[in-house]
């Protein structure tokens, strides 16, 4: 494969080709393709206060999401397939800030249609492909902070570069273009704008300065020439999905941190390299250019990144912090409630196919207005096993449990849990709490390798339990119920919310559940978020294509899911070849913020480059949205 090729690829794609898996079906007789919906979804679906037993009831064909859409305060809206946003009747959406906007006066007009931004500017703009985001509020203002998940070379770069940097200043150009952003919005009577020159407007990218915490900081294991302590990181990359905290800060979560590193030098990588995916080439080659990225060099690198890092959005002069206590994995977002006791919980998901649900548990409790510190660095790290009686438990990774010394539990998270007996899953994506009743939702968002693959570790991924079909392109929306409604206890109950599927294309479990129709079919829930009166919101980043498999699925979109009756209806569709990804809600709740990532087509200025967005979403008649 030629060098620049390798930008092309999805991060799955380029997990895959630095570490392939053989071919081995071994599960075919698990589970008949041809089951029927009913007899199979019957024992793993639940919906409603009724089903406080787990699978004692399916929603019934009678009470489809088709024929319950009155429950919703919008007209559900049909699929798309062309490059514009669509939205309910009776709502209005504008665009609240692209890639290239300018955090500043001094960096109006650095966005060019024909080459982008140039590199001396690029750190005063709003970043590449927006992803996870949080609302925050500081007296009267209102602040956004918002995840730059990745960049795409080919747009942001020279044309005569080819999609890969030739040079330090490109790569600077792209560090610059990842990471997160905050920046103050002010309501302007249709949708917000961006307040430049605002004291709270700052970029925290890749050269930003860090710090770690938690009982993996100071190890040999996250050691480096340039901070031979192993408590001074530099910089956050591959931000996917984000969190709150019960004290007003930001989380943002570091995903696919191993395709930034390559060897200049040939060398064999490690076992927990090969399970992490690090080495070989890296995705931007940054390593032909700074020494911090070349794994011949700087081998302890990768293991100062994967990690869930606080930032205080009101505080423009606060260090970041990494929290080792969190575990190192490819985290998707960082969803924090407490337990009955006022201890901290914070649900995690490891986005990678056969990979985790992790939980982690503070040491001490927590009461509003009292100190913070410790809270996200010293405590116990969970990790979840699914029981097929519909049962689960999380299993504390311990040195006693894992018979592996805590800094390395920490820092090779996944080997830990592989250790205990994990439940491999399928691509374990945002993890959303509802705010009305103790109980917690996963986006398992697909896993082609189910019932062929074993994960990168060695792990079986088996047809069974949250995870019930082979070769899931549609995935599912896993639920649990913490035992005693106690988010700090060890037990729990689940069952699947939904399961996606086509039902024009199919008769058996790949037509999804029974909350599933041709008017709101989707593949591949990623986001979701809870808003305040209990409604989930779910966004897609899954095969757009509109064909085979897909056919009549159309763009990307956002859905709203019930938690009581399971009914389902789409409320928003992409631009095609955009993912729906990163939700909030203004103070008010009158507005939702919704972010579009790597659009096609020349979305949404309709000329020159396409540009990643987050936008504006409102009611038409001032009621509030979320």
């Amino acid at each position: 494969m030629k060098k620049q090729d390798i930008v092309n690829l999805s991060w799955d794609e380029f997990d895959e080709m630095r570490d392939p898996r053989p071919d081995a079906n071994g599960f075919d007789a698990v589970v008949e393709r041809a089951i029927s919906r009913r007899g199979f979804l019957g024992g793993v679906l639940a919906f409603g206060s009724a089903a406080a037993v787990m699978g004692s009831g399916v929603l019934s064909s009678t009470t489809s999401a088709k024929a319950q859409v009155s429950a919703f305060a919008f007209e559900p809206i049909g699929i798309a397939t062309d490059h514009d946003i669509h939205v309910p009747k009776g709502y209005a959406w504008k665009t609240l800030v692209r890639w290239g906007d300018p955090l500043f006066k001094e960096a109006e007009g650095a966005y060019s249609p024909e080459t982008g931004v140039s590199v001396d500017m690029s750190d005063k703009v709003f970043g590449e492909n927006t992803d996870g985001m949080e609302t925050f509020v500081d007296g009267d203002k209102t602040i956004l902070a918002i995840n730059s998940e990745y960049v795409n070379p080919k747009i942001n770069l020279p044309a005569a570069s080819e999609g890969m940097p030739q040079n330090a200043d490109e790569v600077r150009l792209l560090k610059n273009m990842q990471g997160v952003t905050v920046l103050e919005i002010a309501d302007s009577g249709d949708g917000y704008e961006v307040v430049l020159d605002s004291p709270y407007n700052r970029r925290i990218t890749h050269e930003t300065q860090m710090t770690m915490d938690g009982p993996a900081a100071g190890s040999d294991l996250v050691k480096t020439n340039a901070d031979p302590e192993g408590v001074s990181p530099k910089g956050t990359m591959n931000n996917c999905g984000s969190g709150k905290t019960l004290w007003g800060t930001y989380l943002t979560c570091e995903e696919n941190f191993n395709g930034y590193f390559g060897a200049t030098a040939e060398r064999e990588a490690t076992e927990s390299e090969k399970r992490y995916g690090i080495g070989g080439e890296g995705r931007y080659a940054y390593e032909k250019f700074e020494e911090r990225f070349d794994l011949s060099k700087e081998p302890n690198e990768p293991n100062r990144h994967g990690w869930v890092t606080e930032i205080d959005p009101r505080d423009p002069s606060s260090t970041p912090v990494k929290h080792t206590a969190l575990g190192r994995f490819k985290h998707e977002n960082a969803e924090m409630v407490q337990a009955a006791d006022g201890r901290i919980v914070v649900y995690m998901g490891d986005d990678e196919r056969g990979e985790f649900i992790y939980k982690y548990v503070s040491d001490k409790s927590w009461a509003e207005g009292q100190p913070t510190d410790g809270l996200l660095s010293n405590g116990t790290l969970y990790v979840a096993k699914f029981n097929d009686d519909m049962t689960g438990e999380w299993l504390p990774l311990t040195p006693e449990s894992t018979g592996m010394e805590l800094a390395d539990i920490l820092v090779f998270s996944r080997m830990a849990g592989s250790k205990v007996g994990a439940t491999t899953m399928d691509r374990p994506e945002w993890v959303a709490a509802n705010p009305l009743r103790v109980e917690v939702y996963c986006a398992l968002t697909n896993n082609k390798n189910r019932g062929v693959k074993a994960n990168a570790g060695g792990d079986e991924q088996p047809v069974g339990g949250p995870n019930p079909r082979e070769t899931n392109n549609y995935g599912q929306i896993v639920r649990w119920r913490p035992a005693g409604e106690d988010h700090g206890a060890d037990g729990f109950t689940w069952d699947l919310y939904v399961m996606a599927g086509n039902p024009t294309v199919y008769d058996n479990v790949y037509a999804g559940s029974e909350n599933v129709n041709e008017g709101n079919m989707f593949n591949s829930p990623d986001g979701m978020a809870f808003s305040s009166d209990g409604m989930l919101w779910i966004q897609t980043d899954g095969d757009d294509s509109n064909e085979g498999e897909f056919a009549g699925q159309g763009n990307n979109q956002m859905l709203v899911g019930n938690p009581d009756t399971g009914e389902i209806a789409r409320f928003l569709t992409a631009p095609n070849g955009a993912e729906v990804t990163g939700l909030s809600w203004s103070p008010d709740g009158k507005v939702a913020f919704v972010g579009i990532q790597h659009p096609g087509g020349n979305w949404p200025d309709g000329n020159g480059k396409p540009r990643s967005a987050v936008i504006a979403v409102w009611r038409e008649d001032g009621q509030a949205i979320g």
